[in-house]
């Protein structure tokens, strides 16, 4: 701190705010001028005082590292949880392989292996992985003030800010589909995920500071809207059942057939059966249904039958393994001695695909088939 000497002009109203006992040049030079009346304003520098730039410089010290890790970092390490979850789910999508899923069990991996799990053909977790990538990246720039092609601090933490905040709509528009179009389902790796964008939102906000924030709103608002028209775009195409069953979900139930089997019937099943014939069809296939009718009720039974949702129906589910490893393309499907046919079957096209020997049913079989070419004739 530095002393003042107040003076006045007459010695004997002078008052000293500082005990002059240790600065006996100071008193000396007081007494030579008091004759002068002049008002003097000294300031002395203590010999104990600490150099002010010394300081300033340790509070800029202490100011850099009280603060602990900035908020960069910790967007950084976010986006690193996040690009190593990703990456997981994305290694699982590319190989087929199940996710563990330490809650949710079962309804977990039929969420992450839904049509939902694809955007624009693209796994969902290939893409994740490449936006937590990109926020790992540019929040260690950000840290290390050390960013690309020029771009100044200002503008990079805008770039994280439209990148963190193209992820939370995207992790709110999951969120979404997870509770509308799975109920009761439980997915352990959504909901980290959900977390994560979200933190790493908040926290790229927090750095930025809210004001900036509220004088970017338009930006994330038009970010926002185009991830959300994207998603929306990419999901009015997931394979839905016929609108007539309406409800979100159909349970599954099994096709039940009255009309007895024909001789015919019987020893075509038994014989398609015999070479390793398949079909495929859903339980909902109003063709399937038909073409189990045309076979009869023990004929049909008879048949080697896929069902490729065998858990029920709801927008958004995933073929069974066995019909999604064929790539089903509709129902009915069949696939005989390595032949793909889709479609419904009359009974001479499944004879001569599986090379049936009709022997007594041969008449039949022709009748048949001049009957099929007659109706096909028809507009």
């Amino acid at each position: 701190m530095a002393t003042f000497i107040n003076l006045s002009s007459s010695p004997n109203s002078s008052t000293l705010f500082s005990n002059n006992k240790h600065h006996p040049y100071i008193s000396n030079q007081l007494k030579s001028d008091w004759g002068y009346g002049r008002l003097r304003l000294l300031r002395v520098k203590c010999l104990n005082e600490p150099n002010r730039d010394t300081v300033e410089s340790e509070a800029k010290l202490v100011g850099s590292g009280g603060s602990g890790i900035s908020s960069y970092s910790w967007c950084a390490a976010l986006g690193g949880l996040g690009f190593v979850e990703t990456g997981y789910l994305s290694y699982l999508k590319l190989t087929g392989s199940d996710a563990f899923c330490p809650v949710g069990g079962g309804s977990c991996g039929d969420i992450l292996n839904s049509d939902y799990a694809l955007v624009y053909g693209i796994p969902l977790p290939l893409i994740g992985m490449f936006a937590y990538g990109a926020a790992t990246f540019l929040a260690l720039k950000l840290a290390s003030k050390d960013l690309p092609f020029g771009i100044d601090q200002s503008n990079g933490g805008l770039i994280l800010l439209g990148t963190t905040t193209a992820m939370a709509t995207a992790s709110a528009y999951f969120l979404y589909i997870l509770n509308t179009q799975f109920p009761g389902a439980s997915c352990s790796y959504c909901l980290a995920s959900v977390v994560l964008s979200f933190s790493l939102f908040l926290t790229t906000a927090k750095n930025l500071g809210w004001q900036k924030v509220r004088d970017e709103v338009g930006l994330q608002l038009c970010i926002a809207g185009l991830v959300f028209a994207a998603l929306n775009n990419s999901y009015s195409a997931t394979l839905s059942p016929p609108a007539r069953f309406g409800e979100q979900f159909l349970p599954y139930y099994p096709t039940e057939i009255k009309a007895p089997s024909s001789p015919l019937a019987l020893k075509l099943a038994t014989h398609l059966r015999s070479v390793g014939a398949k079909m495929y069809g859903a339980f909902w296939c109003s063709h399937c249904l038909e073409q189990k009718e045309m076979f009869g009720r023990e004929a049909a039974k008879l048949i080697d039958y896929a069902e490729c949702f065998p858990d029920g129906f709801k927008s958004g589910t995933e073929l069974s393994k066995e019909c999604k490893k064929i790539k089903i393309e509709g129902f009915p499907m069949w696939v005989i001695n390595g032949q793909v046919y889709k479609g419904l079957q009359e009974f001479p096209e499944l004879a001569k695909a599986s090379g049936f020997e009709a022997g007594e049913f041969s008449g039949e079989l022709a009748e048949l088939a001049k009957q099929s070419a007659e109706a096909n004739m028809q507009p």
